[in-house]
């Protein structure tokens, strides 16, 4: 009876064992397989985001929407942070460009929360991690930390020698300095920018580095460099078949030549941006439509630029004014307050912001009126613009004036804070 309890027992260990042996062959089978399946999900998650990205570049940004949510659906975390990121920034820039306020809104706390979560899950924060974190402070318009945080993804692209790394943290370093207005450090990070992708050869980043260099040259008033570096922007991105900043460049030269006070060029890119944009780009034409109004009245007799200091008469052209400013003063009092009169002691106070003295002042504004009716009123016919009578001088109110918007896209809320030329 003992010994066949005892070979009971036996059989029954052997069994068990072997079960076990079974168990753990087909748990390891099982996790192979899963292993295979998410090699393949992963995969085909890949696929999405590559197609995205090529309709992104062909401006077709609905169906580039399309495949970057289907990518993201095959992100797992913490896997796949990086590539979450990524997802997550072109549709932050596509609904940015179509202007879905929400959907931006949403895509940017989920960005918020990853990069929060990520950082405290990390054993390392390494560049690509700086680089995302300053993204995440661009979305929200913090520039400032924005520019931290891509000056140590910077540094430590440089450490991880991560070349194509130190390219997008260079770019969106200068990107963060042009926000905040620091265009001498901007033109310093673009510089170390176009030596390195001299080496790099990345077509690109190369034509959004001329697109940047365009509107930085136009702020700064310098306008031959920056059409020639929006013309740059356009073969670069030509030569790689991209199209979706083509728009974005048409419009900066439009401006260019606006601030240049050659409205017919300006109107000219402005018209040629609208027949040629994808109508998904909502509010790149909104912004050239703003433009078109702008300066496509031929009715106006003057448009009046006080930011450059041009003026545009309607038969005489631009007239600059960079030179007088006393005459510039005078013109805009007047012409800011058609039918109104006023007499040399308004004027004295206006521009000289003195008391009226007659010694001083009578010659002075009769002087100024005649140099102003000289530079503005057209030749060979009456004086159609300022006007004398008994109590004063006055602007026509007959005419027709309009005043410079200053509308630059930089200057349009951004949903997002984001422009669509940035590198994700």
């Amino acid at each position: 009876m003992e010994t066949q309890t005892q070979e009971e027992t036996a059989l029954r260990n052997e069994l068990q064992e072997r079960y076990m042996a079974k168990s753990s062959l087909l748990k390891e089978v099982d996790e192979k397989f899963a292993d295979l399946e998410g090699d393949q999900e992963r995969a085909l998650g890949q696929g999405f985001y590559r197609l995205g990205k090529v309709y992104y570049d062909k401006a077709d940004l609905n169906t580039a929407e399309d495949y970057f949510l289907r990518a993201l659906d095959k992100t797992i975390y913490p896997k796949d942070a990086f590539a979450m990121f990524k997802c997550y920034g072109f549709l932050i820039r596509i609904y940015s460009e179509n202007e879905r306020e929400k959907d931006a809104d949403r895509f940017i706390e989920l960005a918020y929360e990853l990069v929060e979560k990520f950082g405290s899950d990390l054993g390392t924060l390494g560049a690509e991690y700086f680089y995302n974190v300053g993204m995440v402070y661009t979305y929200k318009g913090e520039f400032e930390k924005a520019l931290e945080n891509f000056k140590l993804a910077h540094q430590k692209a440089q450490v991880e020698n991560e070349p194509e790394l130190i390219a997008k943290s260079l770019y969106s370093t200068a990107t963060a300095s042009y926000h905040l207005k620091l265009h001498k450090e901007t033109l310093g990070y673009l510089a170390q920018l176009s030596e390195l992708l001299d080496i790099l050869k990345k077509g690109y980043l190369k034509g959004s580095m001329h697109l940047l260099y365009g509107n930085l040259y136009k702020d700064m008033g310098n306008f031959s460099e920056s059409l020639k570096n929006f013309d740059m922007a356009i073969t670069y991105l030509q030569q790689k078949n991209c199209w979706n900043l083509y728009g974005y460049i048409l419009l900066g030269k439009g401006i260019t030549y606006k601030k240049m006070g050659e409205y017919n060029q300006a109107l000219m890119y402005f018209k040629l941006a609208l027949s040629t944009i994808n109508p998904q780009y909502k509010r790149l034409r909104d912004l050239v439509a703003t433009q078109v109004e702008d300066v496509n009245d031929s009715s106006v007799d003057l448009y009046l630029d006080r930011h450059n200091r041009v003026i545009h008469e309607k038969n005489l052209g631009s007239i600059d004014f960079k030179h007088r400013f006393v005459l510039l003063e005078i013109l805009f009092l007047l012409a800011k307050n058609p039918g109104s009169h006023f007499n040399k002691e308004d004027l004295a106070q206006s521009i000289w912001k003195d008391e009226y003295n007659p010694l001083i002042h009578d010659k002075l504004i009769y002087t100024s009126i005649s140099r102003l009716r000289k530079l503005i009123e057209p030749k060979g016919s009456n004086r159609k613009y300022i006007l004398r009578g008994k109590d004063g001088y006055t602007f026509n109110p007959r005419v027709k004036a309009r005043f410079h918007k200053e509308d630059d896209p930089k200057n349009k809320k951004v949903i997002g804070n984001i422009e669509i030329s940035s590198p994700v």
